[in-house]
């Protein structure tokens, strides 16, 4: 197998941030390129897609590859229409997401360009689209080992742990870290006391499944787009904040850390503060454990 590597197109969460002031970072909405040799695999069709659709084409070297969704808010899909592989002849593309059937997953794709939505449909596509029926055992394509799961933000929402050659990276756009441990905590009031019991065992059962997703990986990327202030007024929307993120990162023995998903209201420096704090973390907790931010572009060799 020749060169393996992933690549970031799109690192923003919910909205694309094209200001002058996020371009360090990047301002396009979730994409991530992972590559093997001949093998593409492709995480998400947020803005960042498009860029990558533009390269691919240009190229003109590979011609088939998958795309898997984590869910199909708009940030996360709202590339597909101006992907210009998706309406060349020359091209084979498979997609998967959340889905009970395949066509459940083509109708929650197709329904964005649909009048009055958008002026083109799917049925434009000139390329050789299918759409891949979900197995609970996971899939291949080409060396890559893909196994999806369940993470905790609003609608179902998969997390995928991809498997290449001796290396394992985790994709997990959009999570709430401990959502149900924060939530029980604000109001234990409400409850009884032998309720406690029950919902301590639910922490721990949560805790227990989110760490047994990333346990010992070589790279996660994971969601980590709230400040501890801006978290406060957020619980509940689905997203981490970037000390709980690292803090699971560490507690599951992760190889490398990319902070993702950054808010659209972060600049360069407020993104680089966080950093900096995560760093402090993981010093104070002598771990061995890298960090890094996902930067839009930055090529990682796998």
């Amino acid at each position: 197998m020749s060169e393996a590597y992933l690549r970031f197109w799109g690192v923003r969460g919910s909205y694309a941030a094209p200001h002058e002031t996020h371009l360090g970072v990047g301002g396009n909405t979730s994409c991530v390129e992972l590559r093997a040799g001949d093998h593409l695999l492709v995480c998400d069709g947020g803005t960042g897609i498009i860029s990558l659709g533009e390269e691919l084409v240009q190229a003109d070297e590979l011609h088939e590859m998958l795309v898997v969704f984590t869910h199909y808010h708009w940030d996360h899909i709202c590339g597909l229409p101006f992907f210009q592989p998706a309406f060349s002849p020359d091209w084979r593309i498979e997609f998967f997401g959340p889905g009970d059937t395949a066509a459940d997953i083509e109708r929650r794709l197709s329904d964005q360009m649909k009048a009055p939505y958008f002026p083109v449909e799917t049925e434009t596509w000139m390329a050789d689209i299918n759409y891949v029926e979900p197995h609970d055992d996971g899939m291949r394509h080409g060396p890559f080992e893909i196994r999806h799961f369940n993470v905790h933000h609003p609608g179902v929402t998969y997390g995928y742990r991809v498997r290449i050659a001796d290396k394992t990276v985790v994709y997990v756009s959009d999570n709430e870290v401990q959502f149900l441990k924060t939530s029980i905590a604000k109001r234990i009031h409400e409850f009884e006391e032998d309720e406690h019991e029950l919902l301590e065992r639910m922490v721990s059962e949560q805790r227990s499944a989110e760490l047994a997703a990333i346990e010992n990986v070589d790279i996660l990327i994971h969601d980590a787009q709230y400040t501890p202030h801006d978290y406060s007024k957020k619980r509940g929307w689905g997203h981490s904040c970037y000390v709980d993120t690292v803090n699971l990162a560490i507690d599951a023995g992760v190889g490398c850390l990319y902070l993702y998903h950054h808010d659209p209201t972060y600049n360069d420096d407020q993104v680089a503060a966080i950093h900096r704090d995560c760093l402090q973390i993981i010093a104070e907790r002598k771990s061995s454990m890298e960090c890094h931010i996902a930067r839009e572009g930055l090529k990682v060799r796998l």
